[in-house]
């Protein structure tokens, strides 16, 4: 495998073909895609290689709050900057519907002061928002017709299993699957989007942390580790969750364009 040098002119123009390709062969020239658009880097990033690929027409932009999302303006300078068609959907009462049907079925026992949402695991609150907005994507991709799903994680986050099982982590097909974060930062970068939104901290905008602050460490380093097996101080966690990990990556094998770059954790 070659020496790492990432290319953002040609990675761009491969990554563009591939979802031109990939499109033709699972869809028609009229097929558009369904982008959920947080406001972050991953979902700024795909939504412009989506209008670089088909052009706007064919690219949806959905928005979806959990009740209040503080950053929703970030979304909105997004579907604006690549002027694509785009809904609010807000996912709160839906999730609230869920947390009443468990505590009636018993399974929440919510007989006490704490607020309702203090019932419930962080576990349950951080991916069942995550879930809900892929059955979201899902159901507008249905009532509008003949549309794919795109799915916008990328290789650092998979490499240490920051996406939801069956949330964020599904999909049709997975454009930037296995690009890094700096990568898609440098293509994002390129595209001329914002740098507010390439640049932004990643964050779940649920519990008022960043990604790293979660982890434990950056993705600087998982980026090292992952194309030039540079390992930093913290590469025995990383490593760990690698491992712990792997096996969502396997179950959800979505189509994905595959950069000529070094990758030494293997997917």
């Amino acid at each position: 495998m070659s020496e790492y040098k990432f290319d953002v002119e040609k990675i761009t123009a491969e990554v563009i073909a591939w979802i031109q390709k990939w499109i033709s062969e699972n869809g028609n020239d009229q097929t558009k895609v369904v982008v959920g658009v947080s406001g972050g880097k991953d979902s700024s990033v795909v939504s412009a290689l989506m209008v670089k690929a088909l052009g706007k027409d064919r690219v949806i932009g959905i928005m979806m709050p959990n009740g209040e999302q503080k950053d929703i303006s970030d979304s909105q300078t997004l579907v604006n900057h690549l002027g694509i068609k785009n809904y609010t959907i807000n996912i709160a009462k839906a999730y609230e519907g869920i947390q009443s049907a468990f505590v009636t079925a018993g399974v929440v026992d919510a007989n006490n002061d704490q607020p309702l949402n203090d019932n419930f695991t962080s576990v349950f609150r951080t991916n069942t928002p995550a879930r809900l907005r892929m059955t979201t994507l899902y159901g507008i991709g249905a009532q509008i017709g003949n549309c794919r799903v795109v799915n916008t994680c990328n290789l650092s986050e998979d490499l240490v299993g920051y996406s939801t099982f069956y949330g964020d982590a599904a999909g049709d097909f997975a454009p930037i699957n296995k690009l890094t974060t700096e990568e898609v930062v440098a293509i994002g970068d390129y595209l001329g989007l914002p740098s507010s939104l390439t640049h932004k901290a990643p964050s779940d905008g649920m519990c008022g942390k960043t990604d790293e602050d979660n982890l434990g460490f950056t993705y600087h380093e998982v980026n090292e580790l992952a194309r030039k097996n540079i390992k930093g101080e913290n590469a025995e966690k990383i490593l760990s969750k690698y491992k712990w990990n792997l096996f969502k990556v396997k179950i959800i094998n979505l189509p994905c364009y595959k950069p000529d770059l070094p990758l030494f954790l293997e997917l």
